[in-house]
């Protein structure tokens, strides 16, 4: 499946599952994440920033799958550390979940995910 099905899936979603491979096993594995739609990319925010090991894998291997209702996408992910685009992606994660929950569960902000999704 591609990007439009995973489009449309995510109309009715809160969260995504992500795929990543480990940097150390070379194995795949799959977590459920919050995800921001924002034009053709899709944001992900690391719960432990640049420390999550979900993104210290993407880091190394950037080859990802994202999937949501039985649609999936595999793409590449393009980390994001520049602290003015991490604000702006915190910002719209405040905007759809909640800012207080975003603190809350998001204390470390050097680190989120853009995905394609064209």
């Amino acid at each position: 499946m591609g990007s439009e099905e995973l489009r449309s899936a995510l109309q009715n979603a809160n969260e995504v599952d992500l795929t990543v491979t480990g940097r150390r096993s070379g194995e795949e594995s799959s977590r459920p994440v919050w995800f921001v739609e924002e034009g053709d990319k899709v944001f992900l925010l690391p719960l432990g920033g640049s420390d999550s090991n979900w993104y210290k894998n993407l880091r190394k291997t950037s080859a990802i799958g994202l999937s949501a209702s039985g649609a999936e996408l595999r793409t590449d992910a393009k980390p994001i550390e520049d602290s003015a685009a991490v604000d702006h992606v915190v910002e719209v994660f405040g905007d759809k979940y909640g800012a207080d929950r975003v603190q809350e569960y998001y204390p470390k902000h050097d680190a989120a995910v853009e995905v394609p999704l064209a």
